[in-house]
Parts: C-alpha cells; sequence; structure tokens
C-alpha cells in the first residue's frame, strides 16, 4: 500500500531519460512512485515492473494519481501534456527545453500561474557539481566561453543542435549573468542532419559581458567545458571530468596558506600575488537533486531550482540564435 505521507509523482515518457526519472523516484524516501505513462504500452510496463509501479493505459488516470507528473515525452509534445498536468491542479517537471516555441511557453505560465501550480525545468546541467563551488565567490564575469561537443547519435536530433545541447549553456550563462541580453550573432551548419548540427553563438550583455558557445553533435569525443573570466579571477571547469580550478590575483597578505600553489603577479608588482585554488567538487545525483527539489516544491518548502520563466527565457535565446542560423544559411 503506497504511504499516504509520501509524494505521488508519476512519471509521462519512460524513454532514455525517463526511465531515469522512474528509477530515481522509486528509490526516494518521500515519494511515491505513482506510475508511468508511455504511448508505447509494452516499454511502459517493462519499467513499471522494473520499478514496482503501475503503468497506467490512459493519461489522465496517471494525472489524477499524482500531485506532481514528470514530462519526459519528445519536445513536440511538452506543451499537450503539460497543458492536461496542469489543467488538472497538478506540478510539472518538464525535461528541456521547456516547449517548442516561446508562444508555447508563455501559455503555460499563463496557465500554471491561473491554476496555481509550479513548472519546473529539467536544465540538469545547473546542478552539475563542477560548477557548484563557484556558489561561493562574488561572481561577475566579464568574458566566458563555452564548448560543448557530442559523437553523433540519432536521439536528440528531433530538435537543433541549440535546443538539444547549447540550450545547457544558455540557461548556465543566464544565470551567472544578471544582465538583459544586449545583441546576438550566431552561424551554425548542417553536416548530418536537415537540422542545424554545429552552432557557434556570441552574446553580448548589456552590461559589457560577452559570452562565447559552440556546440556540436559532429564531434570524435564528447567536451564539455567552460571558461569564467572576471577582474582578478578566472576559472575553468570540466563538466566531463567534474573538474573545477581557480586562479585567483590577491593581495599578498591576503593569500591562502591553503591553496594549491601561489606565485607573485610579476617582478614589477610584488604586492600581489596568482593564487591556484582547486576546490573540492561534491559528489552528488544531479537528476536526484532535481526531483528531490520538486517534491519540496509541491510541498511549498521550496523554489524551484529552474522555474518556469528561467526555462522559457533559455528558450527565448535559443530560440533566437537559431533563427539567425536559419537566416544566415538561406
Amino acid at each position: 500500500m503506497p504511504n499516504p505521507e509520501k509524494i505521488n509523482i508519476g512519471v509521462i515518457g519512460v524513454g532514455h531519460l525517463g526511465q531515469h526519472h522512474a528509477r530515481h523516484l522509486s528509490r526516494l524516501s518521500n515519494i511515491n512512485l505513482a506510475g508511468v505513462f508511455d504511448i508505447d504500452q509494452s516499454r511502459c510496463k517493462e519499467i513499471a515492473n522494473k520499478y514496482k509501479t503501475t503503468a497506467f493505459t490512459e493519461l489522465q488516470n496517471l494525472i489524477d494519481a499524482s500531485a506532481g507528473l514528470c514530462v519526459v515525452t519528445p519536445t513536440r509534445a511538452h506543451t499537450d501534456v503539460a497543458t492536461q498536468c496542469i489543467k488538472s491542479g497538478k506540478h510539472v517537471f518538464i525535461e528541456k527545453p521547456i516547449t517548442q516555441s516561446i508562444k508555447e511557453a508563455d501559455a503555460l505560465l499563463d496557465l500554471a500561474e491561473k491554476n496555481n501550480v509550479a513548472i519546473q525545468v529539467g536544465h540538469i546541467e545547473r546542478l552539475n557539481p563542477a560548477l557548484l563551488p563557484l556558489r561561493q565567490f562574488d561572481l561577475n564575469p566579464k568574458f566566458i566561453e563555452v564548448q560543448r561537443l557530442a559523437p553523433y547519435t540519432v536521439r536528440g536530433t528531433d530538435v537543433p543542435v541549440v535546443l538539444d545541447l547549447m540550450i545547457h549553456d544558455i540557461d548556465i550563462i543566464l544565470s551567472l549573468v544578471k544582465s538583459p541580453v544586449k545583441n546576438i550573432r550566431a552561424t551554425g551548419v548542417s553536416i548530418i542532419t536537415d537540422s542545424v548540427d554545429i552552432a557557434h553563438a556570441r552574446i553580448r550583455f548589456q552590461n559589457g559581458t560577452v559570452a562565447s558557445m559552440l556546440s556540436s553533435r559532429i564531434a570524435k569525443d564528447k567536451v564539455r567545458k567552460v571558461k569564467v573570466f572576471q577582474k582578478d579571477m578566472y576559472v575553468t571547469i570540466d563538466f566531463l571530468l567534474g573538474l573545477t580550478e581557480i586562479y585567483r590575483v590577491l593581495e599578498m597578505k591576503e593569500g591562502d596558506p591553503e591553496a594549491l600553489l601561489s606565485a607573485p603577479l610579476g617582478e614589477d608588482d610584488l604586492s600581489k600575488q596568482i593564487v591556484y585554488e582547486k576546490p573540492l567538487v561534491p559528489q552528488i545525483d544531479a537528476l536526484q537533486m532535481e526531483l528531490e527539489n520538486f517534491a519540496n516544491v509541491i510541498q511549498g518548502t521550496e523554489k524551484p531550482i529552474v522555474d518556469g520563466r528561467a526555462g522559457r527565457d533559455a528558450l527565448d535565446i535559443a530560440t533566437q540564435i537559431h533563427d539567425l542560423i536559419v537566416e544566415d544559411l538561406h
């Protein structure tokens, strides 16, 4: 019998990513995995049996049995599925991108507000362990450089590379730079699919910050690196290695004796030193943290780490970048 004190959360779509939602939800102590639904009923039953939950044959029945739903369908179905959930008064966790278009995203935000429910968006890289050590610093980036490359796979090619890969980095950059966008430049090419497979974008913010992003799904190896430059500080992050390295310029008297390496800034300036630090990167499961956050959102004790507005804003920039590329190609 389900524990009535636990939160009932269902999973809609149990493909490559949805199965991981089901796995985590089945293990979290304060959550009941209320059930799963997928249009592929054989897959639905397989995952339900694996995680000892109910395979629903009707979506509305799963919605009715849940306090919140994880929408892990293909992007083209996000709006219809999330709309059905929200109209039933249920909170939703929607995997990125939030929808296919800004119009659809705005409609969902309005609907959620009217029904007094929360939208959380699965921009999981916001919780990448290698990014978390930056929370202890006063960040004011002047230049950000991001590379996100991946070998070709069929999965994900239903959307352009900007909406598949680059949108992760757009969300991260928007969370780091507290300024409106001034202008965007973008170029890209199609290599294997009929859509854009390689994209480069340059965003200038009104406060002067510049962000450069390169995304490709036609690479030999995976690369996920971020470099952040600001006055007297340089940060390099490797998401795949879970490695964060920080170089800071400090007054000599402020030098951290625990730093891995420190050296004078130069022969002409012995009053300052360059300090190298490699902060401890926490061992966490980002998806588990997202889902725990979602459960707390449903209970009203936390706000979404990435709410619907943030998901909408990342989609807005991604859409502008993609449109600029398509315009340039034609």
